[in-house]
């Protein structure tokens, strides 16, 4: 297990390292008015002087250096236009916590909702729930997501009276956005869980204990349920770290000051500073699911085993 974890920890730091470079070298392309604020009323001087400040006259190589060396010790860089000269991770700092909390909330609603939803779906196969779940399911993958969001902010607040922007200190304002975010991952939960639930149904040892006499309910519950969740843990860490990141869509939808609304708003004003930063925190976060993923997969399945088998490639 510690060998197979270094082993994955070092690929996730490899391809980290890659996605690092990669947009770091793209945004280093882009014109250097995104350095700059009020760009044309700046003169060739005083351009000159920034440059050489944020050592952009220096290769590219010797950049990507630089900026890794900044990066271990906790240094984002400057903001150039959002918030002129500031600190990136003191910004990123006031804005995190509040896309944390819509996240956490939002990703427990969509497992108390998606893992009963299909379970009920995996047993009532054909029936009701089963149906209702499928509906459910292919209009989240088939309508465009800014479509019911749109519609449940429209007709959330006329008909809950709900304020339509959010506010911190207003617990009510957090019901939309927070149930918003909540629809894709509920969808996502009920339908691979009831894949799994309905293989497992199939296999040989639930007719074993069919045939033992073991209650329907023992089965569905002790194995069945406990079996098909298994696969299901390698993508919790990811969706769950994605959610906590916060909807883009959302957090602009509702003026949510956390991270998503962040994006948007350096991406509009072309502070490429704040861009480069928090594509590459977006960028870690997927990578880190990813490997808290694979690792808890690992944990909790028996039978997946880190050691060669003697004889095998």
């Amino acid at each position: 297990m510690l060998k197979y974890s270094l082993k994955r920890l070092s690929s996730s730091i490899v391809t980290l390292l890659i996605i690092i470079s990669v947009v770091f070298i793209l945004l280093r392309q882009m014109p250097i008015e995104g350095y700059f604020d009020n760009f044309e009323k700046v003169d060739q001087a005083m351009i000159n002087a920034k440059l050489e400040q944020l050592g952009l006259n220096d290769p590219i190589p010797v950049q990507l250096w630089n900026f890794l060396v900044d990066l271990v010790h906790g240094d984002l860089g400057e903001s150039a236009r959002y918030s002129v000269g500031a600190p990136i991770s003191g910004l990123i700092a006031k804005k995190a916590p509040i896309s944390i909390k819509l996240g956490v909330l939002s990703m427990g609603l969509s497992l108390l909702l998606g893992i009963p939803l299909g379970a009920a779906m995996a047993r009532g196969k054909g029936k009701f729930w089963d149906k209702f779940g499928t509906v459910y399911i292919v209009f989240i993958n088939a309508v465009p997501a800014a479509v019911y969001h749109i519609f449940i902010q429209l007709y959330g607040t006329s008909f809950l009276g709900i304020p339509m922007l959010f506010d911190e200190k207003n617990l009510i304002t957090w019901i939309l956005p927070v149930c918003s975010m909540a629809l894709g991952n509920t969808a996502y939960y009920a339908m691979w869980l009831r894949r799994y639930m309905v293989d497992e149904m199939n296999k040989d040892y639930v007719r074993l204990a069919r045939a033992k006499g073991v209650s329907g309910q023992d089965i569905m519950m002790k194995h069945v349920l406990r079996n098909a969740f298994v696969p299901m843990i390698q993508y919790i860490p990811t969706s769950l770290l994605y959610t906590v990141c916060g909807s883009i869509y959302i957090e602009s939808l509702y003026s949510i000051p956390g991270m998503g609304g962040l994006l948007v708003d350096v991406i509009g004003r072309q502070d490429n500073p704040m861009v480069q930063a928090i594509v590459m925190i977006y960028s870690c976060i997927g990578i880190v699911g990813l490997l808290l993923g694979d690792l808890l997969m690992g944990v909790i399945d028996p039978r997946i085993s880190f050691v060669k088998k003697e004889g095998a490639r």
